[in-house]
């Protein structure tokens, strides 16, 4: 029997999660959005792809929640993304309405689904998806870490003229500015990383991988990133239907590791089919430790902007 995924927002990152799922074949998928005819019109475009592809999925375009009862995983990407200048901080009162609402018919008609986040400012979304769905922390998990990291191993393979899949990298840390890329656990096919590139390169490329989100964002003029967020997305959706236990760097809530407690961050996670299925714990330098802790803050602001209670 296949698993129901539900994505809320057909925009360009709902469609395109929605395609790569298609072509996946383990799922029935239901596109939702407020706006009339874009999710049905996605949806029908992609299911008529399914005899190219040789997928059987069933794929849902509607502009209501009814569609998504009683899905395994429910993908939020609905917002408002972000305008050139605009960081993701400034999107917090915008899209945790959005957000608010959306987690509510979740709940209502998927009371026992995991929830994927997407929409930014990540953390603090994750944060209100915990708070509005009332779910253990294990069914709250947001993507972040996994995009992130799919930056920094981008850059380091142009740089060294290598195959990405030699690069294994590590970030932690908050979604945004005060992310944390730990050089010294990046590895080339088991080889650490600054054994092969000087500590300007690798500080440069880090820059580049914080501000990478922004990077594509002025390029396009309109719109922010999707195939990448996509694509690491269902990479999340595959540890879990196919229950693989994989480990990814993801958003989870903290309830003391890395002596950070009460807030989203980005931290290696065992996913599995129950979700969150372990929290890893790595061990930090003196600095990496204040780094994180010093992103967690940055998290915890835009909570308390919230004023969730």
């Amino acid at each position: 029997m296949r698993s129901k995924i539900s994505i809320i927002g057909a925009g360009m990152t709902g469609g395109t999660i929605a395609q790569r799922l298609a072509e996946k074949g383990y799922a029935d998928i239901v596109l939702v959005d407020i706006i009339e005819g874009l999710p049905q019109g996605k949806a029908l475009d992609i299911l008529q792809s399914g005899p190219v592809i040789g997928s059987d999925s069933s794929i849902v375009g509607t502009n209501s929640y009814k569609e998504t009862a009683d899905s395994n995983i429910v993908i939020i990407t609905s917002g408002v993304p972000r305008k050139p200048g605009m960081s993701r901080d400034d999107l917090v009162y915008t899209n945790m309405e959005i957000v608010k609402g959306v987690t509510e018919n979740v709940v209502k008609y998927s009371p026992n689904c995991i929830i994927i986040m997407l929409t930014n400012p990540l953390d603090a979304m994750c944060q209100l998806a915990l708070h509005v769905s009332k779910f253990p922390r294990s069914r709250v998990v947001g993507q972040s870490g996994i995009l992130d990291t799919a930056r920094f191993r981008t850059f380091l393979a142009m740089e060294l003229n290598i195959s990405v899949e030699d690069i294994s990298a590590f970030i932690l840390g908050g979604h945004g500015d005060t992310m944390v890329a730990i050089p010294r656990l990046t590895t080339v096919a088991g080889i650490p990383i600054t054994e092969l590139l000087p500590k300007e390169k690798i500080d440069r490329i880090v820059e580049r991988t914080v501000k990478g989100g922004g990077e594509i964002v002025s390029l396009l003029k309109t719109g922010s990133a999707y195939y990448a967020p996509s694509a690491a997305v269902v990479q999340m959706v595959d540890a879990i239907v196919l229950d693989k236990k994989k480990i990814l760097p993801c958003a989870a809530y903290l309830d003391g590791e890395y002596g950070i407690k009460g807030v989203f961050v980005g931290v290696p996670v065992k996913l599995g089919k129950n979700g969150i299925e372990q929290i890893i714990e790595v061990k930090l330098t003196p600095e990496e430790s204040a780094a994180l802790k010093k992103s967690a803050e940055a998290v915890r602001e835009l909570v308390n902007i919230m004023k969730l209670g």
